[in-house]
């Protein structure tokens, strides 16, 4: 007699030979065995097809699962596989991810604690770039309980995975509950329907799903969420809210609105808000046509929930004041201060050197109540931008900078400021003076030179972001710096006499997030060969013998 699973696990793939071993083997290794696997291939064009089924040999668990056509999306496969899943619970993996160990075991305790319609717990993301690991959503999943209905945490909508829950078959069938096809993001309409209908969920603070992020990705080959650089990426994205909004009005859960609309300017809109000043004049009007009539439709509770700086950026957009969107998008998080502000006659501060003409654009970009003149100097706002950046003599750079003091927090006459640059654990002071241009205003030159960056030892390998310090006696302000988003990069060996050998720095627009001067150390030669290998091997066990062998290999070649 064919044993009945407790657990089918869909894994849908497409043209990802490579990574689905993976992702299978993450799942052989479950501490709760009695799994049912299901492959779902939507007609993969590379070796995939091959790949799945040498891993069904290998595991009579092991179900492969082929599409006669591809359906471009993620919907497909997975109600394909779930057409012919055989247990009462049901998970879902994608091909590049993998489910932790216990992942299995966690979630069905949890169900047979509680009857509940599904269970969700903590998704582990790893950054494939530099392998630093977070938690997706942690305040939503750090505390173990069960949730009575969606309306009892509205906040949840921000947690709209499919891939974290483990769902209870009948709850699915009895509401016909299934993937939307021919859409992109579809986990989101599906997530918020499955919210809804859920009579109670059980929410564990344990990790069940590794999420593994390739935000760089080649256009050609990012995932959906990723190719955000698409107008059709964006009127997708629109399409969906849409489709939850009139599901919630059908099923009765209008009064959840307000936070399915907060989670849309929050999460969806801060995405592209973040991409707002890499994108050229075209797709910006195109981005303002699609977004705006849907904008004027969301709550007015839920523009009122986010910070100023996200409400700015938002109402540019709505006013169609593009070039300046950009500009307040650049620092977004950072406390970044505009270039300039307007006031009326009644004293209050806008963002901007004309007075917003509406009501609505005057109560989204006032900033009086942000203390720009007043607030303690440690967090005042100021806005630094490198506006050229020129190769000097060997490895040093010449930046010209430009500061912005709209509170007007700086003393009339000359200012010293100073560059801090850390590739190590020491810090690299590099001061220089601002002076001023006209009120509120300030410039001035910087000669950064790079071989007296204090590096450790055993080398450094990676990036470092400069950051420019200003005071006012005792106190200090530390703040971002921006740069061309644009300027040619500048490359230079350098050997440290002070420690490590040779290094490769390159000077290079950050070409993301804020935009910030971007510095990148390579080690080359010795460095890389003998001396970073040796540390590594050390560890946390380097100790002055360590350091003294390395010193030496340090005086032997130079």
């Amino acid at each position: 007699m064919t044993r009945i699973p407790d657990v089918t696990i869909t894994v849908i793939v497409y043209n990802d030979a490579e990574r689905l071993p993976r992702a299978v083997a993450s799942l052989r290794r479950q501490t709760h065995e009695n799994i049912e696997i299901v492959i779902s291939d939507d007609h993969s064009t590379d070796n995939t097809p091959a790949v799945a089924r040498q891993l069904a040999a290998e595991d009579d668990r092991i179900t492969y699962l082929r599409l006669p056509e591809n359906s471009g999306g993620c919907s497909a496969p997975r109600n394909r596989a779930l057409d012919i899943a055989r247990a009462p619970y049901l998970m879902f993996l994608d091909s590049d991810d993998e489910l932790p160990e216990r992942a299995v075991e966690l979630l069905l305790a949890a169900h047979r604690e509680r009857e509940v319609d599904f269970t969700m717990g903590a998704v582990e993301r790893i950054r494939v770039d530099t392998g630093r690991t977070s938690t997706w959503m942690p305040h939503l999943v750090a505390e173990r309980r069960t949730v009575e209905g969606i309306e009892a945490e509205p906040s949840l909508f921000f947690e709209h995975l499919s891939t974290s829950k483990m769902y209870r078959r009948e709850f699915l069938d009895r509401n016909a509950l299934r993937f939307p096809e021919g859409i992109h993001y579809e986990d989101q309409l599906f997530s918020a329907q499955a919210y809804c209908l859920a009579k109670s969920f059980t929410v564990i603070p344990d990790p069940v799903y590794r999420w593994y992020i390739a935000p760089y990705e080649a256009a050609e080959s990012a995932s959906i969420s990723n190719q955000r650089h698409k107008l059709s990426n964006v009127r997708d994205r629109i399409h969906v809210q849409r489709l939850i909004d009139d599901f919630l009005v059908t099923s009765g859960h209008a009064a959840v609105r307000e936070a399915k609309d907060y989670k849309f300017l929050k999460h969806d809109f801060r995405m592209y808000a973040g991409d707002l000043p890499f994108r050229d004049e075209e797709w910006l009007t195109g981005f303002a046509d699609i977004v705006n009539p849907y904008l004027a439709e969301l709550s007015p509770g839920a523009y009122a929930r986010l910070p100023r700086a996200e409400r700015v950026v938002l109402q540019l957009v709505r006013d169609n004041r593009l070039a300046e969107a950009q500009l307040a998008a650049r620092g977004l998080g950072h406390g970044v201060a505009p270039r300039e502000t307007s006031m009326d006659a009644e004293g209050r501060v806008y963002w901007g050197g004309r007075l917003p003409e509406t009501e609505r654009s005057r109560a989204e970009l006032d900033l009086t109540d942000q203390g720009l003149d007043s607030r303690p100097f440690p967090s005042a706002q100021f806005r630094h931008e490198i506006t050229r950046v020129e190769r000097g003599p060997g490895a040093t750079v010449d930046l010209t900078i430009r500061t912005y003091d709209p509170g007007l927090r700086l003393p009339v006459g000359p200012q010293v400021a100073t560059l801090l640059l850390a590739p190590g654990r020491r810090r690299m002071k590099t001061p220089f003076r601002l002076d001023p241009v006209r009120p509120g205003v300030f410039e001035g030159r910087a000669h950064l030179d790079l071989t007296l960056a204090p590096l450790p030892l055993n080398g450094f390998e990676g990036t470092r972001h400069p950051v420019l310090q200003l005071t006012s006696g005792p106190l200090r302000n530390t703040s971002l710096l921006l740069a061309p988003l644009t300027f040619p990069t500048l490359r230079a060996r350098i050997d440290y006499r002070g420690g490590a050998l040779p290094h490769e720095v390159t000077v290079e627009p950050e070409g993301r997030a804020s935009g910030r001067l971007q510095l990148r150390w390579t080690p080359v030669g010795v460095t890389s060969k003998v001396i970073r290998p040796l540390a590594r091997r050390a560890g946390a066990r380097a100790g002055a013998r360590v350091r003294g062998a390395a010193r030496l290999v340090v005086s032997v070649v130079r």
